[in-house]
């Protein structure tokens, strides 16, 4: 399953942000980072001064992205038979844990499209504790588990419980560890397959990054067309890359800007971006920032009213022309209102004047695919990332470990795990 990544050095195609050059490899890519603005400062001290300070896992994993989405793409296309898995089933179940599920958020409705099956997203506990409410109830299905470690004691007993009570299922772990417990304990099973992305996506931090954008680029690969999959792949790259090389800084500002309380808002797939975004700012402020992220129109039926003077609003914009007239009424009713601080607006071709605020921050992502929303996850994800370590640098705490009570772990330690008939 070892894919080696192209050495993307050439010109940006028609449409694509221009004047980043692709790295080859992450430690070269770190390397043309340092010196530059408040990524390159932090940067500058060695790899183990960096981990000292305890910053350094999260920076390298955050900043890897754009290299490790080459390599996933290309370790996807190598494998043929990842189609086989889909071959009779007339639904899909994306399931995971934490992180792992608002990665199958992302992934759920773009692979309905493409599939013409229907496609859902549902944690891990949910078909632990109602099984009957969350799986198709006849046919044979695909369930497609996202992991990063593979240890999570529900999805391990999700596994577990399926393969005795649904023999019509049949499953594929897609994970980042291959020392995992999804990755190791089921080979033998004719009805399991098994895909580990490149052991960088096995981020080490507590919180994960390069794991949850891998991820979800890894689950788009089920859609087929693996030569599409991997110009998606080089596009996001390029335009991840100018987001980490160009605007970092001023993320960095937004992050000092005094807010105490963040909403995202996200449509459609997006929706699973924004939960992961105030996720990561959650978690790496140990809770001290509150977070919630909301549909646009969603917002407007009672959470509207969480939007206080000091709240950020952070507002992933549609690319679809209707999605977007009403994410922009909603925006406008925010500016009438004056609820809520400084806005940070994320999309492609975003227009001008899309928010009254002066002090607004517009992250442009270039022109991308049709299907730019199902793209825009994963530039959702890294501004989410970038905002939460400035945010957790700036109140003092350790973004590889910020639960500095153990609160929470980078693993959620064991439970016990109960029958559906009471037993145990």
């Amino acid at each position: 399953m070892n894919g080696t990544a192209p050495q993307p050095r050439t010109p940006a195609p028609e449409g694509e942000p221009r004047g980043v050059a692709l790295p080859s490899s992450v430690d070269e890519w770190l390397a043309s980072l340092s010196g530059r603005g408040a990524l390159g400062a932090l940067l500058s001290p060695s790899p183990e001064e960096q981990v000292r300070r305890g910053y350094g896992h999260t920076l390298r994993e955050i900043a890897q992205q754009p290299v490790t989405w080459i390599e996933t793409a290309a370790r996807m296309r190598g494998l043929p038979r990842i189609g086989e898995s889909l071959d009779g089933a007339s639904a899909v179940v994306f399931t995971g844990s934490g992180s792992s599920v608002y990665a199958a958020e992302c992934v759920a409705p773009c692979l309905q499209r493409s599939l013409g099956v229907p496609v859902s997203a549902v944690p891990a506990g949910l078909i632990l504790t109602h099984p009957e409410t969350c799986l198709p109830p006849t046919g044979p299905f695909l369930v497609v588990s996202l992991a990063r470690s593979g240890n999570s004691p529900e999805s391990r007993a999700v596994v577990d419980w399926l393969l005795e009570s649904r023999p019509q299922a049949r499953h594929l772990f897609i994970t980042c560890n291959r020392d995992g417990a999804l990755a190791t304990s089921y080979r033998d099973r004719p009805d399991v397959r098994t895909i580990v992305l490149d052991e960088k996506t096995d981020d080490r931090s507590l919180v994960m990054t390069s794991s949850f954008t891998n991820l979800v680029l890894a689950g788009r690969a089920l859609g087929g067309n693996p030569e599409a999959c991997e110009a998606r792949a080089l596009g996001l790259a390029r335009a991840a890359s100018a987001l980490l090389q160009e605007r970092a800084d001023a993320l960095d500002a937004a992050a000092r800007s005094g807010f105490g309380s963040v909403v995202y808002l996200g449509s459609g797939c997006r929706l699973g971006s924004a939960r992961e975004a105030a996720l990561k700012m959650l978690e790496m402020n140990a809770g001290e920032v509150f977070t919630f992220a909301e549909s646009y129109l969603g917002l407007r039926h009672g959470p509207m009213s969480a939007i206080r003077p000091d709240t950020l609003v952070v507002a992933f914009l549609s690319s679809d022309p209707l999605v977007r007239a009403y994410e922009r009424d909603v925006l406008a009713e925010l500016d009438k209102k004056a609820l809520g601080a400084r806005r940070v607006i994320v999309g492609a071709g975003v227009p001008p004047g899309v928010v009254a605020s002066p002090d607004a921050l517009v992250l442009e992502c270039g022109a991308l695919s049709p299907g730019a929303d199902e793209d825009l996850t994963l530039l959702d994800a890294v501004v989410g990332q970038l905002l939460a370590f400035f945010r957790c640098l700036a109140g003092g705490h350790r973004p590889d470990s910020p639960s500095e009570d153990s609160v929470i772990t980078r693993v959620v330690s064991g439970f016990e795990i109960h029958g559906r008939n009471g037993s145990r």
